[in-house]
């Protein structure tokens, strides 16, 4: 599937760990937190990067100690009005303080990119071809919000009271 990292088309070199016997490939990682439980010691000495895929109903606040392990975090969108993994990403970055990749996964909508955005995801797995022109297009439809968020922007409230002081 092809992969957007910060909005660009990137060659995804990680692979998902579907079981033990897949704990041998080279290169970066996913595995599954069951897969993390069961081989802890065998992959916490992995030289290539590990990954976590989360499943909607798998919260990360359950492995947080773990974090330091991975570089990279998959959060499974199962269906398009699942909106938990938006939740999981704003923990992650804002209570956990996970600074590694933050990728959405499974059935990703276009219309939803700029609210990921905004939660802290970082890259997209997509089935469409074009999906580089969609990320760019949805990511700037909007230029001010009026809620806060991990990406750090002003709300427009804060932008309005800064404008009225400078008068």
């Amino acid at each position: 599937m092809p992969l957007l990292k910060d909005g660009l088309p990137t060659e995804d070199a990680w692979r998902l760990a579907e079981s033990e016997a897949d704990l041998d490939r080279d290169g970066p990682l996913f595995v599954t937190p069951e897969l993390w439980r069961s081989a802890r010691a065998r992959l916490a000495g992995r030289n290539a990067p590990l990954g976590l895929r989360l499943r909607s109903d798998q919260s990360p606040q359950e492995l947080a100690e773990d974090l330091p392990h991975f570089k990279a975090i998959a959060l499974e969108f199962p269906k398009f009005s699942d909106g938990r993994p938006y939740s999981y990403a704003r923990i992650l970055r804002e209570r956990l303080g996970f600074r590694g990749e933050l990728r959405a996964v499974g059935a990703v909508l276009r219309d939803q990119l700029a609210f990921m955005q905004r939660c802290g995801f970082d890259a997209v797995e997509f089935d469409a071809p074009d999906a580089a022109a969609g990320w760019s297009a949805a990511t700037r439809e909007f230029s001010a919000w009026y809620q806060p968020a991990s990406e750090g922007g002003q709300p427009i409230p804060a932008l309005r009271r800064r404008l009225q002081a400078a008068e």
